[in-house]
This record gives C-alpha cells, structure tokens and sequence, in this order.
C-alpha cells in the first residue's frame, strides 16, 4: 500500500508538473467598440455600450479595413482570428465571426477571453485542415503556440479580410473597433478598425 501511494504522488507530482509547465494563456485584451461622436488629432470619443469612452490615438496610429469575403477566404496556412462560443466541455468552439489577416501578418496569437457575447472567446492562430461541413459551413483546425482548437464556422457568420485604410475613413458617425492599452494617462489605440463602406466590424 506504501509503495501504491507513493507511486500515485510521483504521478501527481509530475501531472502538477506538466501542468505548470504549460505556457499560460495570454490575458484578455482591452477592446472598444461603438461609434465615433468626437474625433481629434490625439483621441476620439466612442459611443459604446457601457456609455462614452475617451482613447487617445498614438501619433502613428493606422487604420485597418474589414472588408466582407466568401468563406473560401479561410485556407490551410491563413492566420485567422474568430469569435467563438466553446462547447459545453471547452473542447471546441462554434465561430461568431472570422477575420483573416493579410499574408504575413500575426497578431493575438492565442485562446483567450472575449467580450463578444457572455462566455465567448477569441482564437487567433494559423489555420490546418480545412473541411466542408453541412449547409456550406466549414470545419477547420487552428494551431497556435502553445495549443489547437477544433472550429465550426457556421455559413452565416461575417467572414472579412482585414486590409489597410487611409484615417480620413474615421469619422464622426463611423463604427469601429480597437484594441486598447491602459496607461496612467487612460485607453491609447495604435490603430482603429472599421468596416467596408462604414459597415460594423465584426468582431
């Protein structure tokens, strides 16, 4: 019996272990998302629906384009991040939007909370088997540093490429997006997503 329960706190000892061992998931970002009502050369203010948020804008501060694609868009080898409600045991994740990144880019890389909807999270990885599901949606695998989730995309959701836009598309009255940085002077953006033609980003 000695010996039994030695052996099961070895075991123990090395799952705590292997467990520890496992690169930690990042923290979940900052994001606003709303409508521009005041905008500056240093910061904007954005209607959301928490009430007015003030975020300053870093003197480079660019602009990203969600552009509406086919979901053929999503291809073996395409950095992709999505929105997605986890199954009931976390093992897998139904999309709520995706948007691709331009070839050579990855950002967000990772599985982590997500302010969406109650309960969801975001995926950001690099896409391996593709596969047709049922009613045009799409099954795929997407791989990051430290994990893999198995995703439904159903044919519904916004699918979008992200490309580059010129500042003068932020406005008074435009939606947007951004991933935001707390500082001691409050939120600073380094670039602001909005959608083709004034349309809502998705994510």
């Amino acid at each position: 019996m000695m010996k039994s329960a030695a052996a099961a706190l070895a075991a123990l000892a090395l799952s705590a272990t292997a467990a520890a061992a496992q690169p930690a998931a990042p923290p979940a970002p900052t994001v606003v998302r709303g409508t521009v009502t005041a905008l500056s050369d240093s910061s904007m203010t954005v209607k959301t629906d928490k009430g007015p948020q003030v975020v300053g804008l870093a003197p480079s501060w660019t602009v990203a384009v969600m552009k509406p694609v086919a979901i053929d868009a999503i291809q073996p080898g395409s950095f992709i991040g999505t929105a997605e409600m986890p199954s009931k045991d976390g093992t897998t994740g139904r999309s709520l939007e995706v948007h691709v990144f331009p070839p050579g880019v990855k950002m967000g890389e990772g599985h982590y909370g997500w302010d969406l909807k109650p309960g969801s999270m975001m995926t950001n990885g690099t896409v391996g088997t593709v596969v047709a599901g049922k009613k045009g949606s799409r099954e795929l695998d997407v791989n990051y540093s430290y994990g893999k989730r198995h995703i439904t995309v159903p044919a519904h959701v916004p699918v979008v490429q992200i490309g580059m836009g010129a500042r003068t598309m932020v406005k008074v009255g435009t939606p947007v997006f951004m991933v935001v940085q707390k500082t001691p002077h409050g939120m600073m953006a380094g670039s602001v997503s909005v959608g083709e033609n004034g349309a809502k980003p998705p994510m």
